[in-house]
This record gives C-alpha cells, structure tokens and sequence, in this order.
C-alpha cells in the first residue's frame, strides 16, 4: 500500500478544487440569458478544464457528470455532434460502472436534448423515453423534481 505524501495530497486537493470551480462557473455561464461569443466559448473551455481535472482525481461518477456537463454546453451553443459525443460518453461510464439513478436518468436526458439540436425526433422521443424509465429509480423526490422539470425543456 502507498503512501500518501504531500505532493499527491496537494496534487489531489489541487485538481479537485479546479473541476469544482469551473463545473459551477460553467453553470453560472449557463444560466445567462444571453452570452458573448467569448463567454459561449468560455464556458465550453472550462466545461472541458474541469472534466480534465476530474479524470486526475475524481471516481467514475464525476466524470460521467463531467461528460454531461460538456454535453450540456455544446446544446447551449447549438452543437449536436459534440453534445451527443459527450452524452454517449456518459452514459457509457454509467453503464461501465453501474451509475444509476439520477446520473443514469440525465445520461439518457443529455442524449435526448443533443438529438433535440440536431434535429432527430424519433431519437430525441426515445432517449426521453429512456430518461422517464430510469427516473423510476431516483431515490430522492428533489433529484426526480431536478430531471422531470428538465425533460420539460427538450
């Protein structure tokens, strides 16, 4: 068994706090009703910093949180083919490593909103479809609250 020293538990500590800050300055960035080119393409930059950081030091879920949150950004700006390459991209680590529930539900939600940008109805109802069924499995009312009134906006 390894030791833990300084220098990993400030490389950890030093990751872990850069995703945190520009997953929730993405959300900030996204949560603007209207935004500058440059702050549209801030905010994919650091959506893409923070899942960088993530896959240093954090577990399964953060990157699959990570993979949704960039997804998430590339339907803001109106880009389907990157959205759904990172929507897949969750999934599959929630698949891989038996992420359920909420993670699993917006796995599903993210592909429906990227086919949503590209235009494919019967992708966009199907993946929706997928998002209801996992959502039987959320385990508290506000995550299920948090989901159903974001699969109102696809």
């Amino acid at each position: 068994m390894a030791v833990e020293t300084k220098i990993d538990k400030t490389f950890h500590e030093y990751h872990r706090e850069l995703a945190v800050q520009y997953f929730n300055k993405v959300w900030d960035l996204m949560e603007m009703k209207e935004r500058t080119i440059e702050e549209a393409d801030e905010m994919v930059h650091m959506a893409h910093a923070s899942r960088l950081h993530w896959g240093f030091v954090g577990e399964p879920v953060n990157k699959a949180r990570g993979e949704w949150q960039i997804s998430r950004v590339y339907t803001v700006v109106d880009r389907s083919e990157p959205a759904l390459y990172h929507a897949q991209r969750c999934l599959d680590i929630c698949l891989e490593h038996g992420i359920g529930d909420f993670d699993l539900a917006f796995a599903y939600e993210a592909l429906a909103r990227g086919y949503k940008v590209k235009g494919n109805e019967e992708k966009k109802e199907y993946y929706l479809e997928k998002a209801r069924e996992a959502s039987k499995d959320i385990e508290k009312k506000g995550d299920l609250d948090v989901l159903l009134g974001d699969l109102e906006t696809i």
